[in-house]
């Protein structure tokens, strides 16, 4: 079942089209990957979706609600996490998630202790009586993650969760979402992370200029590209000396030798392990481990936009700064 379906969506600020008919759907109970470079149209997206904008044309729906003109009915089921917070500077982590969750129309006992839960659950307890304005970064994600589930939404729109906090931060909000997600929340994410929509994703969609280049299931997707087949094997003695008898062994196959204790081997078709294990029990070689090498989603992302990675690496550091 869909939870969220998009038709043909265009936004459009006067001369400049921000989404271009873009068409995509998000699966009740996964976490979907909306990844692209900054200015993709990823947060116009997401702002149609949430009802922070209005489309130009085609159609925005989550669980069936068109977001243009039932998008009340549409907020009473989803969680919104902006890429920039949206908590009072002055109140309390505790008075802040009160106030959302009294706009979602909970009665008071009930928000107080859902507040207090995910103060505790956030490792936020004792900041709880702070003013927001002297939170970290860091902290200002999580409780701002935290305002956006009080009221336990179906779906979790996070734009841009993990953007310029410490390391151990963006580790610890990879967690929360991992644990959301298996509590039954869906989860819309947008980042131009490359290794977070890798680590976190079930499908990932590629938006670039506006349109949607690509979407699919993550393994679907490293398959699409991977050219050949990639075995690495490690060894407990060396096999400086190994390669051109294996080379001559094995004449489809490419041999590269890592340091003295590591081969990999690259083939256009696939790998037949028998007689590979075979040469090398002959060589009284034994193989401690063998591993199947698939492309990172980095490679896949390169080869189907275009965009290279130093320009990824250089729009995450300048975020980051800001």
């Amino acid at each position: 079942m869909n939870i969220v379906e998009v038709d043909r969506l265009t936004k459009k600020y006067g001369d400049l089209t921000a989404v271009d008919q873009v068409s995509f759907s998000v699966h009740e109970g996964e976490i979907f990957g909306f990844l692209g470079p900054n200015g993709a149209g990823k947060t116009t997206t997401i702002n149609v979706l949430t009802g922070l904008a209005r489309p130009t044309s085609g159609t925005a729906k989550v669980s069936r609600f068109d977001c243009a003109v039932e998008i009340k009915k549409a907020q009473q089921i989803m969680g919104i996490v902006p890429d920039e917070s949206n908590l009072y500077e002055e109140f309390d982590g505790f008075e802040n998630l009160c106030f959302c969750a009294a706009l979602y129309g909970m009665k008071k006992n009930e928000r107080e202790k859902k507040a207090k839960d995910l103060l505790e659950q956030f490792g936020l307890a004792e900041a709880g009586k702070k003013p927001f304005r002297a939170y970290s970064r860091g902290m200002k994600r999580k409780l701002t993650i935290a305002a956006g589930i009080i009221h336990d939404p179906r779906i979790l729109f996070l734009d841009e969760p993990t953007t310029g906090i410490d390391v151990a931060s963006a580790r610890q909000i990879r967690q929360m979402i991992q644990n959301l997600n298996r509590s039954g929340t869906t989860i819309f994410l947008t980042t131009h992370y490359i290794e977070e929509a890798e680590r976190l994703c079930d499908r990932i969609a590629f938006i670039v200029g506006g349109k949607i280049v690509r979407v699919g299931p993550l393994d679907e997707l490293m398959r699409e590209v991977q050219q050949e087949n990639v075995l690495q094997l490690a060894f407990a003695e060396g096999i400086s000396n190994l390669k051109s008898s294996l080379q001559q062994e094995f004449p489809d196959v490419v041999v590269e030798v890592s340091g003295n204790q590591a081969i990999r081997l690259r083939s256009s078709r696939p790998l037949n392990l028998t007689p590979l294990m075979r040469f090398f029990e002959e060589r009284n070689l034994p193989v401690y481990e063998a591993r199947i090498m698939r492309p990172s989603l980095e490679e896949v992302f390169v080869k189907i936009t275009g965009i290279e990675l130093e320009r990824m690496k250089q729009e995450k550091e300048g975020k980051g700064k800001q």
